[in-house]
C-alpha cells in the first residue's frame, strides 16, 4: 500500500449552524494532527501476576493545526471570533481517503506569531468535547 501524503488533510470549521453546516477550510494551513486517547481504569490485582491489567475507559480527543496568517480567511476568523465569545465550534479534518473526522470542540490555545525575519502564522489546538466521528 502507498505511502499517504499530509499536504490533503484539511482542517474545516462549520461557519453555518448545526443543522445546516457549512466547512469552510483554514486557510494558509500547513499542519493538522488529529490526537486520540483513552484513559484506562487500573484493575492490577495480586492475581495478576505482578503485570498491570486495565480496562478502557473515557476516549477523548483533541486537533492541533498551524497555518500561515491570511487575513480575513473565513476558517481563521471563526476560530478567532469563537475564541473570543467563548462558543464552540463544529470541526473537521478530512483525509485523502475521503474519511472525515467531526466533533465539537473548544478552541483551548490559539496564536499568532509575527517573527521579524519571517512570515506570519497562526496555530491552535481544538479540544473535543463529546464524540468524534468517522464518516
Amino acid at each position: 500500500m502507498p505511502a499517504v501524503s499530509g499536504v490533503d488533510f484539511i482542517v474545516q470549521v462549520n461557519t453555518g449552524t448545526e443543522a445546516a453546516p457549512v466547512w469552510t477550510a483554514v486557510g494558509g494551513q500547513r499542519g493538522a494532527t488529529l490526537n486520540m486517547g483513552t484513559d484506562e481504569i487500573d484493575t492490577t490485582s495480586k492475581d495478576s501476576n505482578n503485570w498491570h491489567e486495565g480496562l478502557p475507559s473515557i476516549r477523548n480527543w483533541s486537533l492541533d493545526f498551524d497555518a500561515l496568517l491570511i487575513q480575513g480567511d473565513a476558517g481563521l476568523t471563526a476560530l478567532e471570533n469563537m475564541f473570543m465569545n467563548q462558543t464552540q465550534v463544529q470541526v473537521r479534518l478530512s483525509t485523502p481517503a475521503a474519511n472525515t473526522y467531526t466533533g465539537k470542540a473548544t478552541l483551548t490555545d490559539f496564536s499568532y506569531e509575527g517573527p521579524h525575519d519571517g512570515e506570519a502564522t497562526a496555530s491552535g489546538s481544538l479540544t473535543g468535547t463529546g464524540a468524534l466521528t468517522k464518516a
